[in-house]
């Protein structure tokens, strides 16, 4: 979709290190906001305008991020893993990475 895969894995890893524009990394910033702290999250949206979001565009973001969310916390929920049969060079981060952010995931929401 970038056209980059150096981009996606990134991305994937931390998108704070990858090369963005100012309306890219205020998009990312919103949506990490909006997962971490929702309540709190509606204050970057006058930030999202000052880059040139408009209103569809914001709604948009938040929906996308939102739907994500949602499906990220089911499979959470549920336990469901990554399929057995995806390849490292199918995948924005390997399966050794990904597991290691499922690890330090649990980690965090268990207070370890």
């Amino acid at each position: 979709m970038t056209g980059s895969l150096e981009l996606s894995r990134n991305l994937a890893r931390d998108y704070r290190a990858a090369l963005l524009d100012a309306a890219d990394r205020a998009m990312l910033d919103y949506c990490v906001r909006l997962s971490a702290a929702p309540l709190g999250a509606d204050e970057g949206v006058e930030h999202l305008r000052a880059v040139g979001f408009d209103d569809r565009a914001i709604l948009d973001i938040c929906q996308v991020a939102a739907y994500y969310n949602y499906v990220n916390r089911l499979a959470d929920g549920l336990g469901v893993e990554l399929e057995s049969y995806w390849e490292d060079e199918d995948l924005t981060m390997t399966r050794v990475e990904f597991d290691q952010h499922v690890h330090d995931r649990r980690a965090a929401s268990d207070g370890t």
